[in-house]
């Protein structure tokens, strides 16, 4: 018998140890491992919302992580959505690691569409457009820089304070007036915002330009119209947790805009070459659904960074 060893707690001090090129690595070797195993739950307190997503891949091991979303906690000045993520050894089962839920949240989101742009963009683009001016999209910026660091951003929010203080904060960031315009200009478009009618339109896009769609996150919510949809050449994060989950998809889907073949690849193609821009005049988009697969191979690249650097 064996002593088992205690499980790391990891929290934000790891970010010291991490890189969005070794993260994209890691997902990108993940995507060559067999498909996910992936489920997610859900229990209701009136508002509140108890959400656990699991994920099990062979050779990577097991990840659950555990949301608790709370109406009622910005009253009481604490955060709305709370958790951890625990990662389990994939021979034995054990807890290997509890991991701060939003710091594998913040890296596992801005990496999965980093990881589609390195493949979906076009090199060394000149303008980056930011739309919508919350976390996500500051750590699009982060992302971003690390691949594109030669290109000029840019934010587009509802609220013009918050686009403000957002390029405040992130130096060499500009503030964009006219949404229309800011698209029209833009090589590479990430949006990351909670709407749930269509704020891009197809008509505004021109060839060779690339979308990130990260923050439609239920059935009811879009952020890019059928237009951009029927334009552009179309690709997911992954098959399993996108085309029958989120309005981005499944509304122009129901209508008969889409049909699922427009959908040509996932990460899971990487390997053979289908998750890939074909020419430079193409319009390509990538829905980042986020799935618990990819919580799992980001907390376990956070677990080995973190250890190599102690």
């Amino acid at each position: 018998m064996t002593d088992r060893a205690t499980p790391a707690l990891i929290g934000p001090e790891a970010e010291a140890a991490l890189t969005w090129e070794g993260l994209v690595d890691a997902l990108e070797a993940g995507h060559r491992l067999p498909r996910a195993a992936i489920g997610d739950t859900f229990l209701h307190r009136g508002p509140d919302v108890l959400l656990t997503r699991s994920a099990w891949i062979d050779g990577l091991g097991i990840a659950v992580k555990t949301a608790t979303i709370m109406a009622g906690n910005r009253s009481r000045g604490v955060p709305a959505v709370n958790g951890g993520v625990t990662l389990f050894a994939d021979d034995t089962g054990e807890l290997e690691a509890i991991l701060d839920f939003h710091l594998v949240t913040r890296w596992k989101t801005a990496g999965d569409s980093l990881l589609a742009a390195r493949h979906l963009a076009r090199p060394n683009p000149a303008r980056i457009l930011i739309v919508g001016a919350g976390t996500v999209g500051r750590s699009m910026v982060a992302a971003y820089r690390s691949a594109f660091p030669d290109a000029a951003y840019a934010v587009w929010n509802r609220s013009r304070e918050g686009a403000l203080a957002f390029a405040a904060s992130l130096p060499g960031v500009a503030v964009a007036a006219d949404l229309e315009a800011a698209v029209r200009a833009a090589d590479i478009i990430a949006t990351a915002t909670m709407a749930q009618t269509p704020l891009i339109r197809g008509d505004w896009l021109r060839p060779g330009q690339h979308l990130d769609l990260i923050g439609a996150y239920k059935a009811d919510m879009r952020e890019v119209d059928d237009t951009a949809l029927v334009r552009a050449r179309l690709f997911v994060d992954s098959f399993a947790t996108t085309l029958d989950h989120i309005g981005e998809l499944m509304i122009p889907l129901a209508s008969g805009a889409i049909r699922r073949e427009d959908v040509l690849a996932d990460f899971y193609d990487i390997p053979s070459g289908r998750f890939a821009r074909t020419s430079d005049e193409e319009i390509t988009i990538c829905k980042n659904g986020g799935g618990a697969h990819l919580d799992l191979m980001t907390a376990r690249h956070i677990l080995a960074a973190w250890q190599a650097g102690r």
